[in-house]
């Protein structure tokens, strides 16, 4: 009996990790690197930074966007930071296989003995998403990537503690978040295309490069309301 207190917190090593992670990034100030005011003041040393060396950074982009969405930290500017860095071409590729990455090593995760605590994670969302799983796991999958119904955390833990198949759930994170992902990425690709002709960050003038981000933006914003009334009984929210 009184060794199992103590095999609990052995058996939590994961967790440790995972708030180390963060709390190094967090204390150092990452999270700040991407943001519009930091990418205004280096553009062009990160374009030239990308171009003299473009297979470490693509990687390092790839490993860090993997890494933060282990760590469940919220991906939408550096998502934009990869549009931005490679351009919508490169960027979304290297943004959908870092997130996929990611996602990957949470849903291995909730097969170990962290499984428990990543329950804890995801919540009452569990639950919620079950009826979905029951009746069409990769339709309920694939949905789940294209509509915004619960966080981004827990879509990428629930389907492993609910018994999904890794190629089905590989599958649906991979083309499933493309869309977004391209419309984040056109947002960092439209910065940066104007901040190298001499602009500046605001909307009046980055108005020519961002309306085709925008109208992405807004063609994802309308996919869920597109894929209720579609499928609305596939989706139980």
């Amino acid at each position: 009996m009184t060794d199992k207190p103590a095999s609990l917190w052995r058996r939590l090593w994961p967790v440790y990790i995972i708030l180390a992670g963060l709390g190094i990034a967090l204390s150092q100030g990452w999270h700040e690197l991407l943001t519009l005011e930091s990418l205004s003041a280096n553009a062009a040393s990160l374009d030239a930074m990308v171009r003299d060396n473009f297979l470490i950074v693509f990687v390092s982009y790839v490993a860090i966007y993997a890494a933060a969405t282990t760590f469940m930290v919220p991906g939408s500017a550096l998502t934009i930071g990869g549009g931005f860095l490679f351009g919508l071409a490169l960027g979304t590729p290297a943004t959908v296989i870092g997130a996929t990455l990611g996602a990957s090593i949470l849903f291995f995760a909730s097969k170990t003995s962290i499984g428990s605590v990543l329950r804890d994670v995801a919540g009452p969302f569990i639950e919620k998403m079950r009826a979905g799983f029951a009746e069409n796991p990769v339709s309920y999958m694939f949905a789940l990537r294209l509509i915004p119904l619960f966080p981004f955390a827990a879509v990428n833990i629930a389907p492993g503690l609910l018994g999904a198949k890794y190629r089905d759930y590989f599958v649906t994170t991979f083309f499933g978040i493309i869309p977004g992902t391209l419309a984040y990425t056109w947002i960092g690709a439209a910065v940066k295309g104007t901040l190298l002709e001499g602009g500046t960050p605001d909307i009046g003038s980055l108005a020519s490069n961002f309306v085709p981000a925008f109208i992405a933006l807004g063609v994802v914003s309308l996919l869920p309301v597109a894929y209720k009334k579609l499928f609305a009984k596939k989706v139980p929210a």
